[in-house]
């Protein structure tokens, strides 16, 4: 009988060492205030200011004295006393940056212990459909442009072609879809088939995109279209021409061989002395 009783107060002392410790090491937390949430998510137009809050609990028996800080966060107030046993509500704002961001709210102790909460803030902006075509060259059989998404909204762009030569239309090639999404703010390269290009002739080679949402843009490029080889070969003829004609005409200006020379002498006359004869 007396052993049982020493066992169960050993027991006892064990239990009543044990809880403390455990209590103890549980610490005080940080999280978004309302429950549930691991981290804190805000959304908004760029320099919107977004108000939350986060809350300090502290389990233990004793008060434990946190301060706070946060990239872009102001905090009403920074350095908290909370009390055992208690929970502590603190207000904060943070500004929406100018892109999507991630800043984290750190909280530390006198001991040095840090507990942190994440906040994921997201850029809201109203939808805007911009589109431009930039770059328009011809180089060989194609015409090459290049198409830039200038607005908030991913675009399905429709692309339209127009060519006028000297002596009419050359290309007349209706709006149709291009296989492909632009993101906003992206500039992508194209290139347009031409196989049946003119030789000869100097021409306005006219693009026009749309897109949804009223996006649309225009740009124009003139062309002078010249057959080179052709015309290397007809300035080469006519060099050949020009050389031989000045050779001829040299030819006729030198005399014939064995035809006489017509040279003048000078008048030959007795000098006067002034002697007697």
């Amino acid at each position: 009988m007396l052993l049982a009783v020493r066992v169960l107060c050993l027991s006892l002392l064990v239990l009543l060492g044990v809880a403390p410790s455990a209590t103890a090491a549980e610490g005080w937390s940080l999280a978004p205030v309302g429950g549930g949430r691991p981290s804190i998510y805000g959304e908004g137009e760029p320099g919107a200011v977004l108000q939350d809050a986060v809350s300090v609990t502290n389990p233990g028996s004793g008060a434990v004295t946190v301060r706070l800080r946060g990239p872009g966060v102001t905090f009403r107030d920074g350095t908290i006393r909370v009390p055992g046993r208690t929970r502590a509500d603190i207000p904060f704002t943070v500004t929406v940056p100018a892109a999507d961001r991630s800043v984290e709210i750190a909280a530390r102790d006198a001991d040095g212990r840090e507990r942190r909460v994440q906040i994921r803030l997201r850029v809201a902006l109203p939808e805007l459909s911009a589109l431009t075509v930039e770059h328009v060259a011809v180089r060989g059989d194609r015409i090459a442009y290049e198409l830039v998404n200038r607005g908030t909204t991913t675009l399905a762009p429709k692309l339209a072609v127009r060519a006028d030569g000297v002596f009419g239309r050359l290309l007349d090639r209706t709006a149709r879809s291009l296989p492909v999404d632009l993101p906003p703010g992206s500039r992508t390269k194209f290139t347009e088939p031409w196989p049946d290009r003119p030789g000869l002739d100097a021409v306005d080679v006219r693009l026009t995109v749309t897109a949804a949402g009223g996006a649309g843009d225009t740009a124009q490029v003139s062309v002078r279209f010249v057959p080179w080889g052709t015309v290397a070969g007809a300035a080469g003829v006519f060099a050949a021409a020009g050389t031989l004609f000045a050779v001829r005409r040299r030819r006729r200006r030198r005399p014939h061989d064995g035809e006489p020379i017509e040279v003048e002498q000078p008048l030959q006359r007795p000098e006067l002395t002034g002697a007697g004869t």
